[in-house]
């Protein structure tokens, strides 16, 4: 397979056809190299050498009721994690200033539980007006399921991107949660654009899906038009239905950030949750076709240092992306 070619295609706006999709997903380890050249070709037309950086604040942990099979918080974990209601304003500041410090561009409040309450709308609002004023960060919001009036709301008092994955493809998505459909989802991801905010929806990769299912998500999300696209590879965790699931080599994790690279060529690409644990010794390679990364852990999950991620990004001789504040 001819990679390079892709790359000519993505820069052209051309999209692969999906035997060429599933060319880069059967890559020979040996192929590899070139894959990554190919796909860095693309990453660096559109973000050259800067790598953003973003940090999650787990603002309410635990109490979700819905089923989703890979969350530690959901209705059917067991896992022994924090469990604790909507964090104070003074907490969620001290965070926004940590992630700050942390070298992040943008700071994101993440919320268990189906969607929020018109109560947790106005903590968050509160919280948001305060960290806009007093630490100057770009704010993204996970929230769950929402309409298009409560994202207004967190619009007007200056949030700027909502998060809601797809988490994998329509086909598949049974086999991950049944308390929502995927329609649910997608509706959510439509009420964000619809209110003109922008956009943020990826998935979870390692879940039991086929290269069908991988490739049919990468395409969802392009057309969709979503502006940030997390990709997750499964951080099994015990005592959840997927804590047996270890199907990713550090080898497929880059193959499929070089397929989301070459199908969503000019959008932010982040190697998300469970880069560390699946990627391995083989983490830097990730932002030759990624341009952003999460450090100082996840929801219950720990994740890279801050310090650790400056030193990788530096030794591989990019920069870190510090986006003003809009």
């Amino acid at each position: 397979m001819d990679f390079q070619r892709l790359a000519d295609k993505a820069l052209q706006g051309i999209l692969p056809e999906r035997d060429e999709l599933q060319a880069v997903l059967d890559a020979a380890e040996e192929e590899i190299p070139e894959l990554l050249s190919a796909a860095f070709r693309v990453r660096h037309h559109y973000h050259g050498k800067r790598v953003q950086i973003h940090v999650l604040e787990n603002a309410k942990s635990g109490l979700c009721p819905e089923d989703c099979h890979y969350c530690s918080q959901s209705s059917v974990s067991d896992a022994p994690i924090d469990r604790y209601p909507f964090l104070s304003k003074e907490k969620l500041l001290e965070g926004a200033k940590q992630a700050k410090a942390a070298g992040a561009g943008r700071y994101c409040i993440v919320n268990s539980g189906r969607g929020p309450t018109n109560k947790e709308i106005d903590e968050i609002a509160d919280a948001v007006r305060e960290i806009r004023e007093k630490v100057g960060i770009n704010i993204c919001c996970s929230l769950g399921l929402m309409n298009e009036e409560k994202v207004r709301r967190l619009k007007e008092v200056g949030v700027g991107r909502i998060n809601h994955n797809l988490n994998t493809s329509r086909q598949h998505h049974s086999e991950v949660v049944t308390t929502h459909t995927f329609d649910d989802r997608v509706a959510t991801i439509e009420s964000v654009k619809a209110a003109g905010m922008s956009t943020c929806s990826g998935g979870i990769i390692g879940m039991g899906q086929s290269d069908e299912d991988i490739i049919d998500l990468a395409l969802a999300l392009r057309a969709m038009d979503i502006d940030s696209i997390p990709v997750n590879f499964l951080h099994s965790i015990p005592k959840t239905p997927f804590e047996q699931k270890r199907e990713l080599t550090p080898q497929k994790c880059l193959k499929t950030l070089c397929l989301f690279r070459f199908v969503n060529p000019s959008k932010e690409i982040r190697v998300a949750g469970g880069r560390e644990v699946n990627l391995r010794s083989l983490q830097p390679m990730s932002l030759y076709p990624a341009n952003s990364i999460f450090v100082n852990g996840y929801l219950t999950t720990p994740g890279q240092e801050a310090s650790d991620a400056h030193q990788m990004i530096a030794d591989l001789g990019f920069e870190i992306d510090q986006p003003a504040a809009i």
